[in-house]
Formats: C-alpha cells, structure tokens, sequence
C-alpha cells in the first residue's frame, strides 16, 4: 500500500494551512516584484528581490516546479544581493510552448537576468540550480560561463558513467502523456500534491506554500474547478542530453550542495562530479536533506549559500 505521508502529505490537514513557523512566516512577508520577459515568444515569470546594482543571482528551479521554491530562501540574502528567482517555460507562471529545447531554456535565463538587472553590478551574476536547473546551469556554464562569477549546482542529475549505463539498461516503459485532472476544490488538488521523486518531508509548512503556488483555477461552468500550473506535455518532445560531461568545459567557478541523503545524486555521483569540475570547487553535502534540499533543511541551505557568497569564488 501507498505511504499516505509520501503520496499525499497534505492530504492530513484537508485544506488547512500547516502551522510554520516564524522565519518562514517572515520571509514569506517579504514579497518579490514580480514581471514577466518575453522569450522567443513565451512570457517568462521572473520574481525578484534586492535592489539592482547589488551582485546578481539567478535562481533555477526544478522539473515541474516554479520560482516560488525560492520565496523562503532569498529573502535572507536580499539585503546585500539582487535575486531573481524564475519560473521555467511551462512552468509556474510562464506561458506554455508548442516546443521546448535547452537552448530555449537557456535563453530564458540569460533574458531573465538582463532584464533583471543581474548584469548592473561591477561583480559577474552567480547562477543558483536545482535539480533540472542544476543540469540547464551546467550548458549555461559550458556555453557562457565567462559571463558568470560563478554556478553553485544544489542537488543535480549528475551521474557516474556506471551508473548512467545501468540506468540506460533498464527496461523502459513507453510513457503515457495526459493532460491535468481538474479537481473540483482547490483543497481535494492540495490533498493530491506530492513531490517527485517521492520523498518524505518534514517541514509540510514549505509543501504547503509551494503547492498553493502550483495550482490554478479553471473557469468554465462543469469543467470549472483548480489543476497544476506545469505544462503535461513538455517532455513529450524534449530530448534531454546529458549535462555531466560538459562538467569540464565549464567557463565559471562551480559548486556542489546536495542532500546527505539524496537518491538522486549519491556520494559515488557527487565524487565523480568534483573529478570534472574546476580544481578547487566546493562540496556542501546538507545533513538530514534529500533530493529536494531547501524544502528538508533550508536554513543549511541559505547557511550555505551565505558562506559561499562570503568567502568564494
């Protein structure tokens, strides 16, 4: 049987909002702009904290999330960086495409940070990726890294060769594409959410925030009712290449944070990619987080973040 804490953690509370606690509740009062850049066609989310002329950073989310995993991180830093958190294409708050390709979700970020001001400052923007934004980091660092201060890669799909063989070598399922179930309220949609990969999670005060920001409400008499914001059918057609090996040619200083105890990126994947990145480049494995870092642990997080920031590149 299903874990209900793994497939439906806020089904418990049944619409209700979690008890969070004060610093959550802080950083979350302390709302971004948020403005929208138009790319190749698409109008991008982009939310962003500081004022501009301070040094950049670019926040990238993961697959099938949306800029708001960062409300609660970037606050912290607002005061001395300009942030600017975005919402892929097909994701969050950003227009939908007939077509998605990594140089299109390159462009997305490199638009995103003009026009948000990450390029003003005397000191190079530092891009920030998680996950599936760790892996479009990695083509930006290969392809334009000398416009970087740095990229710091929080729990990417980094693996050994070995393992990139064995997961090749799996049988694989033809993937059934569909769109969006509507549920009738947004809290029978809230009881639904789950993270992917699965994973358990403790501070369900963040799930719940980052849920709310993942839903939208859909007009139109019978059919109305609340479904996920992130396009069904981006993967469809996206052919992903794998990011490791450009891990060398990067142009930019590198970092590593990733969960102690993440499924995605083990101590073997996080070895070999300290083995292709820049001599020298940090590695913040975060105590007691999985895959989903600054959800597990976010203060370590934006510890992490604010000693890097002081003492590196």
């Amino acid at each position: 049987m299903d874990d209900p804490h793994l497939q439906a953690p806020l089904a418990q509370f049944g619409g209700a909002a979690p008890p969070a606690p004060a610093w959550f509740a802080d950083a979350m009062a302390k709302r971004p702009e948020i403005n929208m850049v138009e790319v190749e066609g698409a109008k991008i989310e982009m939310l962003t904290w500081g004022e501009r002329g301070r040094p950049g950073l670019l926040l990238l989310h993961g697959n099938g999330a949306h800029a708001g995993w960062w409300r609660f991180i970037a606050p912290f830093l607002a005061e001395e960086y300009r942030f600017c958190a975005i919402s892929w294409g097909g994701m969050g708050g950003s227009d939908w495409r007939e077509t998605y390709t990594i140089e299109t979700f390159i462009a997305e970020a490199l638009a995103s940070a003009e026009t948000a001001g990450l390029f003003d400052s005397a000191t190079k923007p530092i891009f920030v990726g998680h996950s599936f934004g760790g892996h479009i980091a990695i083509f930006i660092s290969a392809r334009y890294g000398e416009r970087l201060g740095a990229t710091i890669l929080v729990d990417p799909p980094i693996f050994t060769p070995e393992r990139i063989a064995e997961r090749r070598a799996r049988p694989r399922k033809e993937r059934v594409y569909r769109a969006h179930r509507v549920y009738a309220t947004r809290e029978q949609a809230l009881a639904r959410f789950r993270f992917a990969p699965t994973q358990a999670c403790d501070n369900l005060f963040i799930a719940d925030a980052i849920a709310r920001e993942s839903l939208k409400e859909v007009a139109g008499g019978a059919d109305a009712g609340w479904t996920w914001r992130f396009d069904p059918f981006l993967w469809k057609n996206l052919q992903l290449s794998q990011s490791t090996p450009l891990l060398k040619e990067a142009r930019s200083p590198m970092a590593l944070i990733r969960g102690d105890r993440s499924r995605l990126i083990r101590v073997a994947d996080a070895n070999y990619a300290i083995s292709l990145m820049p001599p020298g480049s940090p590695h913040i494995p975060i105590p007691d987080a999985d895959h989903h870092v600054m959800i597990d642990q976010p203060l370590a997080v934006i510890a992490a973040l604010r000693g890097l920031l002081a003492a590196w590149p």
